[in-house]
């Protein structure tokens, strides 16, 4: 936790999470952030994004400690293969690992995230199955690429591939790039929910 408290964040991260919370209340979306790592959980944990209480769930890999605080044992492993599950876990609203509540079946109109409401965002590739998984539901993959270096070898191989939808530098200050995409995501999210919820409502009444 030491070391994730010096650990050098991309430029806006800071206020990216309650800004982008507070633009979606106005838009009448609410906005919850995960993290689905396969680094340490103790470490992310240890951010000061974290610590500001930006996530909801921090998903990653961990370790079971005794009581002098030594890493005994691990006790969450996460890899590219499974970090899928998560995703399953955050669309029913069933977020303890333990609970395997993610396998039973929910209706449509009852998943408490719907996966076209998911924007994903991600810079490796562990992160493609969980791109393609979104992209095929309907939501929104964003690659991203260090603002410094300019490398976007790898975000466009991602999109020439269809693992993502947009790409954009990881410079999360206000009117960026990635600011305006996901901004326009969110416009877009409101819309389309009040289209799906007509929906719903005209199908029970066909059905009644």
């Amino acid at each position: 936790m030491d070391y994730g408290s010096r650990v050098e964040l991309y430029p806006g991260v800071e206020e990216w999470f309650e800004r982008i919370r507070r633009y979606g209340e106005k838009a009448g979306v609410i906005i919850e952030h995960y993290i689905i790592s396969s680094g340490l959980k103790e470490m992310i944990e240890g951010t000061s994004v974290a610590k500001a209480g930006a996530f909801e769930k921090i998903y990653a890999c961990s370790f079971l400690y005794n009581d002098r605080g030594e890493a005994v044992w691990p006790s969450q492993m996460v890899n590219y293969t499974n970090k899928t599950q998560f995703l399953f876990r955050i669309s029913k609203g069933v977020l303890d690992v333990n609970d395997p509540g993610v396998n039973d079946y929910f209706p449509p109109d009852q998943m408490r995230v719907p996966f076209r409401n998911m924007v994903y965002i991600g810079d490796s590739d562990t992160d493609i199955p969980c791109m393609k998984l979104v992209n095929s539901y309907g939501g929104h993959s964003i690659g991203v690429y260090d603002p410094v270096k300019q490398d976007k070898t790898k975000v466009h191989r991602m999109m020439r591939e269809n693992r993502i939808r947009f790409f954009a530098a990881a410079d999360y200050r206000e009117d960026s790039d990635i600011d305006r995409l996901v901004k326009d995501i969110i416009d877009r999210t409101a819309v389309n929910e009040r289209l799906e919820q007509r929906h719903f409502d005209d199908m029970k009444m066909a059905n009644d």
